[in-house]
């Protein structure tokens, strides 16, 4: 049996650099997969000290609101300053930062605010100052003068930084003087004409052993080429923090057994699971038959109960997304860093009490649906794409 340490060292995810492309006012970036748990521990601390910041009622809803790393990042390299980094892509921040691991080396152009920037965010923090200095998306499209945190200490990230893609009320971000609002790549790519629309569609590809995976960014707009069908869009609603919040409701099976009524919840690509306020992971837990495992804290079930396992349904707008059997289980070549047997079958729904909302679609989800992310009309919208139904764990 190979060893948590070996079988990391064999799931290092990663896509060649294409180019990055601009199509009809889009910009799109490609994004890598990266493993940087060690254990199950690790992962679901990760998940559980982000929910954590959630819940200090110290927390501004405004304030600077970064990542603590999850185990399974998507990562973006971008050039900023006279450096590249690789960033983790965060939809629960608004800030972008850097120096974590890489330090930072500023452009000619650069300029240090002296501005000093610090937060704790539950299993990590940061400490810095406020540069602006530019991002090159490509050699052609740049971001000049932007709001760039640069770190003088951090801990708990294992890249460079945060990309932050999290909506900004009228692109004010975390302060409410107009020439120190901090703004996201979306917002300025908008403001400066690049692109068309405030608007970022996001694409993650399920965990497979034997392909390359990949995701990808698509500012300006949706890709069509990378989803199916029309997409939905829903309001967002108010949730803490720097959150998409939006209101769903969720049921199980052809039947449509209620599980969750429609309430409030958020998306965020920072949090590995699928988290539903407890009563309803009681009535998930007794209809799939799943019993928590001592070793991780999730719902292990059988391979027959596997098998009869029915859809997991999100009515979203006039919609419903459905997981399949496979989409509600963890990645099974996996299980070895999730103190589990190769043949083990865990379910990715966990139960956790929400600061004021009452679900969490997480990674797992957002890797079977096309999201985008639409901050001018304050929308978050969904569709299906060519690996929503895929049985790849």
């Amino acid at each position: 049996m190979l060893s948590v340490a070996s079988l990391l060292a064999l799931l290092t995810f990663s896509i060649m650099a294409s180019p990055v492309k601009v199509r009809n006012s889009r910009v799109t970036l490609p994004m890598t997969r990266r493993l940087t748990f060690s254990n199950v521990t690790d992962l679901l601390r990760r998940d559980e000290a982000r929910l954590a910041a959630f819940s200090d009622s110290t927390y501004d809803r405004h304030a600077y609101v970064p990542l603590t790393n999850t185990g399974l990042s998507y990562v973006v390299s971008l050039d900023i300053g006279a450096r590249k980094y690789n960033l983790i892509v965060d939809s629960g921040s608004v800030m972008t930062w850097v120096g974590a691991n890489t330090p930072f080396e500023r452009s000619t152009v650069g300029v240090n605010t002296g501005k000093p920037m610090s937060f704790d965010y539950g299993y990590g923090s940061f400490r810095g100052t406020l540069f602006k200095d530019t991002i090159y998306i490509t050699e052609e499209i740049t971001i000049p003068q932007m709001q760039i945190g640069v770190a003088s200490e951090s801990q708990g990230i294992a890249f460079d930084g945060i990309l932050g893609i999290g909506p900004t009320a009228a692109g004010l971000g975390a302060t409410d003087s107009p020439e120190d609002a901090i703004q996201t790549v979306t917002d300025r790519l908008f403001k400066q004409d690049t692109i068309s629309q405030p608007v970022v569609g996001v694409f993650f590809q399920p965990s497979v052993m034997d392909q390359v995976t990949y995701g990808e960014l698509s500012f300006g707009g949706a890709d069509p080429y990378l989803h199916r069908g029309d997409i939905e869009y829903t309001r967002m609603t108010a949730t803490p923090g720097s959150s998409w919040g939006i209101n769903q409701r969720i049921s199980y099976g052809t039947t449509n057994i209620n599980i969750l009524d429609d309430t409030t919840g958020i998306v965020d690509c920072g949090f590995t699971f699928l988290y539903v306020a407890s009563d309803a992971y009681e009535k998930y837990k007794d209809l799939t038959g799943g019993m928590v495992n001592p070793a991780n804290d999730l719902l292990r079930i059988s391979p027959d109960q596997y098998n009869a396992l029915q859809d997991l349904n999100f009515h979203i707008g006039e919609k419903t997304f459905s997981l399949n059997r496979n989409a509600q289980i963890w990645p099974r070549f996996l299980n070895h860093a999730m103190n589990g047997d190769i043949n083990d079958i865990f379910l990715i729904v966990k139960s956790f009490t929400g600061p004021g909302f009452n679900f969490i679609n997480g990674y797992v989800f957002l890797q079977r649906f096309y999201t985008v992310f639409d901050s001018g009309r304050r929308q978050v919208g969904f569709a299906q794409h060519a690996f929503t139904d895929s049985f790849s764990n």
